[in-house]
Formats: C-alpha cells, structure tokens, sequence
C-alpha cells in the first residue's frame, strides 16, 4: 500500500518574499479603493478564503460571496505579478526531497495548503515544481484549514483507487494549524521551523517530527518508513 505525503507551502516548501502579503493588500486598493493593511492580523496557517473573510470584516465590508469572490480574483491577479520577487525562493533541501520522493513508488504526493488552487500554481510554477503534486486539497475547498484534510484524501483515493488510512498518511507544514488539521483525520504530522514558528513551538503542539529544515534527506525518509 502508498502511503501519502501532502505538504503545505508557504513556509513549508518556499517563501514567496512577501508576494501573498503585498498581493492581498494591493486588491484591497484596486477592488474597494481601501488603503490598508493587514499588520494586525495573525493570518499564519489560515486559508485565503479565511484571510478575505477576515479582511472584508475588519474594514466593514459586507462578507457577501460576490464580495469574497471580488477580492480574492483581485489577490490572484496582484500575485501573478509579485511572485517574481528576488527574495522569493524554495527553503533549503526541498527540492531534493521532492525528487527523491517521487522517485519512491510506494509514495504519493499532494497538497493540502491554504492557498487557493490557483495561487498554488502561481507560486510552485514559479520554481518548477507544481508538478510533482498529484493532487491537492485548497482555500477553494473551505476557507477552515481543519476541513481540506478529507478532501485531500477523497481526491487521493479517486486518483489511485483505493483508501489511505490515517497511519499512512503524513502531514507537513510549518505551524501549528497544519498540526492540528493533521491530527483532525488521524495523520501523522511532520512540522518544520523554516516558516515563523520555532522547533521549540512547534514541538509542543505533539506533531510526529520536527524538523529545522529539509537539508536531511535521510532523516526525513526515517520518519515516513517509520510511519
């Protein structure tokens, strides 16, 4: 049986060099003509979908679909044009481990991120590596990050035709809301400190493993052979 590995991204696989950030401000400018911010929001680990929610809130916006819509078709169009940022980048050792593991016919990779599909893409293709993800589960999916994990696993089982039971699936991401939407469907749970949590922080939210960052290969593989 595969066991299956889905990943969070920013933070995680890449920084985008404060391309998401600049890009969810600029649409609050272009869509509503607001000239704001979003320095007193903690929105780490949260979905797009939430962070539009929030932001429409916060500046007294009606939360109405059209709305949401709006503004996060606005977000999508200020990223394309972010993202090519020189401080944009993959961390440390993750493309070695994503060609390692694809390389691995007993794994199957996705995502489970809080991007939007499409932003997804903008931000991998920007490295080349979208396509080592065979599925994925999105911001479209539910703006509440503690959702996407069944529709990642629903999307995993229609791929290859059969169930990947809670022991065999591995979570990664940087925070502790990637821990927590782990532990939500009964995966493992691997953390890594290349995001704004320290391993000293995340290791308190119980995950799997921690990690500092991707550099060791051979470890990683330890804790998926493990699992």
């Amino acid at each position: 049986m595969k066991k299956l590995i889905l990943w969070d991204i920013d933070g995680t696989l890449l920084t985008s060099g404060g391309a998401g950030e600049r890009a969810l401000i600029t649409a609050l400018k272009t869509e509503f003509g607001l000239d704001g911010s979003l320095a007193w929001l903690n929105y780490s680990g949260r979905t797009d979908a939430w962070i539009a929610h929030e932001a429409l809130r916060h500046y007294g916006l009606p939360e109405t679909p059209e709305n949401i819509q709006r503004y996060l078709e606005g977000y999508l169009r200020a990223l394309a044009a972010e993202m090519p940022n020189p401080r944009a980048r993959l961390h440390t050792g993750v493309l070695t481990l994503l060609e390692t593991l694809h390389h691995r016919a007993d794994l199957a990779q996705g995502l489970l991120t809080g991007n939007l599909r499409r932003g997804a893409h903008l931000k991998l293709e920007q490295f080349a590596v979208w396509d080592y993800f065979e599925l994925g589960a999105f911001a479209d999916d539910s703006p509440r990050r503690n959702d996407l994990g069944p529709h990642a696993l629903r999307r995993a089982r229609e791929r290859h035709g059969v169930e990947f039971p809670p022991e065999r699936v591995f979570i990664i991401g940087d925070t502790p809301h990637d821990i927590e939407c782990g532990k939500v469907i009964g995966a493992n749970t691997i953390a890594v400190a290349t995001g704004s949590f320290s391993v000293e922080q995340l290791q308190a939210h119980a995950p799997t493993a921690v990690f500092a960052d991707f550099s060791d290969t051979a470890a990683f593989l330890r804790v998926i052979d493990a699992g």
